[in-house]
């Protein structure tokens, strides 16, 4: 056996050397490969629209409603909402509310409070009713009663009464100009009201 290895050494460390040759060359095709893998930077993900929500630019009105509604109290609502969408928000009325002496349809304003009567109330002590408050001495359209308008130059029961009926129907004034658009009022019986009337 031994004869035989000393007789093929030859061979033998040939094909050891080619061996290692071998190896090598593979070892360094193997590298070169993975250093020529080209590198893919991540994408960049936009941001969702969720990460910087737009700011909620729409107005809010603070409405106070009491009566015969399940859950009172002052709620913030959007300036669209009509008094039948607060009485929604404030539980829905109870079964004793008299739902026919009062403008469901009206549009909210700022500052309202809506008071919801009891079957068998007074339908003078009702409806939608505003602060009482008037700014500088001055009537506010948005709030005074009818008895309150009749005291402008000029105003009596029945413009007065338009008034009110206007503001029901239409919502609040937004301006003194608007009281042009009530039937019977002119430009004249504005004029000798302007200075002593007001709107929010």
């Amino acid at each position: 056996m031994l004869y035989i290895i000393k007789k093929n050494i030859f061979f033998i460390v040939i094909a050891f050397i080619i061996l290692i040759i071998s190896l090598f060359i593979f070892n360094n095709q193997s590298t070169q490969q993975m250093n020529s893998i080209v590198e893919v930077e991540p994408a960049v993900i936009p941001k969702s629209q969720d990460d910087n929500p737009e700011e909620d630019t729409e107005v809010q009105f603070k409405v106070d409603i009491k009566g015969e509604v399940n859950n009172p109290g002052v709620y913030e609502v959007k300036s669209d909402y009509r008094v039948i969408d607060v009485i929604q928000i404030a539980g829905g009325l109870t079964q004793v509310a008299d739902e026919s002496k009062i403008n469901l349809a009206q549009k909210v304003t700022d500052e309202m409070v809506i008071v919801v009567p009891k079957e068998g109330e007074d339908e003078a002590n009702i409806t939608v009713n505003f602060s009482n408050e008037q700014e500088d001495g001055k009537i506010n359209l948005n709030q005074a009663s009818v008895e309150e308008i009749i005291t402008l130059n000029g105003i009596g029961p029945k413009k007065a009464q338009a008034i009110v009926d206007y503001r029901e129907e239409n919502g609040p004034f937004q301006q003194v100009e608007d009281l042009l658009q009530v039937n019977g009022i002119g430009e004249k019986t504005l004029e000798n009201v302007r200075d002593d009337i007001t709107v929010p």
